[in-house]
């Protein structure tokens, strides 16, 4: 087993485990919060090293830092942002609100780590300090939300806006492939007038554009961030070139537009964009649940549900049943979008404390935040893969439901009046007839007429027959 060491900190001694990177006071929130057994998002571990990376380097640029010392703690905050360092980061999520726990755990981390770069030992408390030098000109209450931005920026860039493209466009393809499929609509679960089946995988596609629109808009409100507010907004110990200096030493790693924030006391005050992003993903939820289990109910059966279209059979479905398959990809999906609606729920509650100066419930919103992005965009990408791409019509199907319902009366109202339409209905119920078979019984309409009046593709174009 590894030995341990002293050191010290504002409160005095404690003893640290010999290889570890991390110092008293990470090892003073480590056990300060035995609440999850989880840790922060390594998303925001990574962003966390490239702020601090591109602060050394622009503290170097301005003077404050010496070049030597700089590369160092540079090339140390590289090797966080590239994950070689995630089991140090020992804080559970659930820990003081500011996130200052896990900042501290960061900065210590680079610091050692930067010393041996230097001295070739890891325990030296020079020449790079966590506060001192790593810290400098920076506070937990701007690094720490700014690197909840850079996270969520780069997971929503790598991840979900391509995984809701490839989702989008499986929507798309089947749409046109569904075109000319003729099935019966539904509202409340009953009969309605006829769609094609291209048609609903449409408006399907249109619901992820739409998402994939108003996710691109947040982005843009999540660019903005508050670096260089310090503590409590005014600057206080940063000089006023470094945070523009830093932002762009990331905008030209990452291709990203961050800029610092309009107004400091805003930026460190409200956790807006945060709640704002969150209300987009929830949105993108809800819609991704409607199109599951419309999926789930078109498909349901196979003999005994609708049955209008098959999805892709990918496991068995029971350990009782043989030969039950199950619709699994949607399953997951409509989970996933109940987590997602739920974080909703607690960002939107975390987003109430920002009390004076700074919210003080920001390690959950980062949770919250950065796992509905990672699940929407997995899932997305499964989701399109895994059901969409596979999926297919049941043409005779969807034929025998349009000629059996009787919502086709609708289509006859212009011609012979609501009345008349609603006897047609009653009389083909009652004798278990088709629309067509009872309107020919009831009306005297000439069967050219009459066909094209109950032409169900002429109804899924819209209009009157006269138009």
């Amino acid at each position: 087993m590894a030995g341990e060491h002293r050191e010290h900190d504002a409160l005095g001694e404690v003893m640290v485990p010999d290889d570890v990177y991390y110092g008293a006071q990470t090892s003073r929130a480590r056990d300060n919060f035995p609440v999850s057994q989880r840790g922060i998002s390594p998303l925001l571990i990574h962003a966390l090293g490239s702020i601090k990376a591109a602060a050394a380097c622009a503290n170097a640029f301005l003077g404050l830092l010496t070049p030597h010392l700089a590369a160092a703690i540079a090339r140390a905050a590289e090797e966080v942002a590239d994950s070689r360092h995630d089991d140090q980061f020992v804080v559970d999520v659930y820990q003081t609100g500011s996130g200052t726990s896990s900042h501290v755990n960061a900065n210590e981390v680079i610091a050692k780590r930067a010393n041996e770069i230097l001295t070739g030992q890891r325990h030296p408390t020079e020449p790079a300090h966590p506060n001192d030098h790593v810290n400098l000109g920076q506070s937990s209450n701007d690094v720490f939300p700014t690197a909840i931005h850079l996270a969520a920026l780069r997971a929503l860039t790598a991840n979900l806006l391509p995984a809701l493209g490839e989702l989008q466009d499986a929507l798309d393809e089947k749409a046109r492939e569904f075109d000319d499929v003729l099935k019966i609509g539904r509202m409340h679960l009953q009969d309605a007038v006829p769609v094609r089946l291209g048609q609903e995988f449409a408006g399907y596609a249109r619901m992820v554009e739409r998402g994939r629109q108003r996710l691109l808009e947040a982005r843009d409100v999540l660019e903005e961030v508050p670096l260089g507010g310090t503590a409590v907004g005014t600057g206080l110990n940063a000089h006023p070139d470094f945070a523009g200096l830093t932002l762009a030493s990331i905008n030209t790693r990452t291709l990203l537009g961050l800029r610092a924030a309009v107004n400091s006391f805003e930026a460190l005050g409200s956790r807006h964009a945060i709640v704002d992003a969150s209300g987009v993903l929830t949105t993108l939820a809800t819609d991704l649940m409607k199109i599951a289990n419309d999926l789930r109910l078109l498909s349901s059966g196979p003999r005994c549900g609708l049955g209008e279209i098959t999805l892709p059979a990918l496991q068995p479905g029971s350990s009782m049943m043989p030969g039950k398959v199950n619709p699994v990809v949607p399953e997951s999906v409509c989970q996933v979008a109940a987590r997602v609606i739920g974080n909703g729920t607690t960002i939107a509650v975390a987003g109430q404390s920002g009390l004076l100066e700074l919210n003080v419930m920001m390690p959950v919103m980062a949770d919250c935040l950065l796992e509905s992005i990672t699940l929407l965009g997995n899932v997305c990408r499964l989701f399109a893969r895994r059901c969409v791409a596979g999926i297919v019509a049941n043409h005779e199907r969807c034929r025998e439901f349009v000629e059996n319902s009787l919502a086709l009366t609708t289509a006859l109202a212009p011609e012979l009046g609501h009345e008349t339409a609603i006897r047609i209905a009653r009389h083909a119920a009652d004798d278990g007839a088709t629309v067509r078979e009872a309107a020919r019984r009831e009306t005297g309409l000439d069967p050219a007429k009459l066909d094209l009046l109950l032409d169900p593709l002429r109804m899924t174009r819209g209009g009157r027959l006269q138009d």
